[in-house]
């Protein structure tokens, strides 16, 4: 099994005490189907980061904008930026900004000027029900407005970071297609939240949709938050399809802690890939455990 290097291209940090993330307010209901989120009710900070990766060969890391409060995406940016980045974590950053917001052009702007914002990620995950949703609306990537914002990303060399549920997979293809310059980073394997069999095929469908665009590179993050069930042969399938449709050239590894945190170790998580990936020649493992991520997002 791969024991080479390791970039952990999604995990997010906060600190509580500030209270600049109202998601994880004590009074603060279910987000996202993700279940109680009581267990990461607790500051997390890069030596706890370091404490969890101990021992899986990380070299370095990309934070993922974490819920801070909203219309300060810089305010978490510039508290990044104040961490210790001893071991790399934190190399680079995918920053949030609303894209749909008038004052959006001069947020990228400010964010892009940041030497370790690499990307912008706007969660799009929506459904009918409101526990499980994580955006507001679920018409975002039909909206004019918004997309003016995702425009401005590619001229300042941003990724956008693609969260969604499997249903809004076509039409995340169609907006990828509309969109050919810029570069997409799919999320958490496109999400499978749904287990039985239809929510499946609708997965499957809209995931291999999606791999046909070369523009898009695919992340294996937190699967485990949609399989809190999981074994090493119910990833089998999942993780499979991913690098079917992506290839290993076009995925990266993430292990969205602590929210993965919720369901399995650090070590479960990467031990999962490092097992399902073992048939691959060393340069694929690579690529899935180092260089994509790398490449992607410009960790140096």
């Amino acid at each position: 099994m791969y024991d080479g290097p390791v970039i952990d291209a999604h995990h997010h940090l906060w600190d509580l005490a500030m209270g600049r993330h109202p998601w994880l307010a004590a009074t603060a209901g279910e987000l996202g189907g993700l279940g109680d989120l009581g267990p990461i009710r607790r500051n997390y900070l890069p030596a706890d980061f370091l404490a969890d990766a101990a021992g899986q060969t990380v070299v370095a890391s990309v934070h993922v904008e974490a819920g801070w409060q909203e219309g300060d995406g810089l305010g978490e940016t510039r508290w990044l930026d104040g961490l210790d980045k001893a071991g790399g974590v934190a190399s680079r950053y995918v920053a949030r900004v609303a894209l749909a917001d008038v004052g959006a052009a001069a947020q990228i702007e400010a964010q892009a000027a940041n030497p370790r914002v690499a990307g912008i990620r706007d969660i799009l995950s929506w459904t009918p029900d409101p526990a499980r949703r994580f955006a507001p609306r679920g018409d975002l990537m039909a909206d004019p407005a918004w997309r003016a914002g995702l425009a401005r990303l590619q001229r300042h060399g941003l990724v956008f970071d693609l969260m969604l549920f499997p249903p809004q997979l076509a039409e995340a293809a169609r907006l990828v297609a509309d969109h050919p310059d810029q570069l997409f980073v799919l999320e958490h394997g496109g999400s499978p939240i749904d287990r039985d069999p239809e929510g499946m095929a609708v997965w499957r469908r809209g995931l291999a949709e999606l791999a046909r665009r070369p523009n898009v590179v695919i992340k294996i993050s937190d699967l485990v938050a949609y399989d809190p069930h999981w074994t090493l042969e119910s990833m089998r399938p999942v993780i499979g399809h991913c690098l079917d449709g992506f290839g290993p050239e076009r995925t990266m590894f993430g292990s969205d802690f602590p929210v993965a945190g919720l369901h399995a170790s650090y070590g479960e998580v990467v031990g999962t890939l490092r097992a399902l990936t073992a048939d691959l020649s060393r340069d694929e493992q690579r690529a899935v455990f180092h260089d994509t991520a790398r490449r992607v997002y410009g960790v140096g």
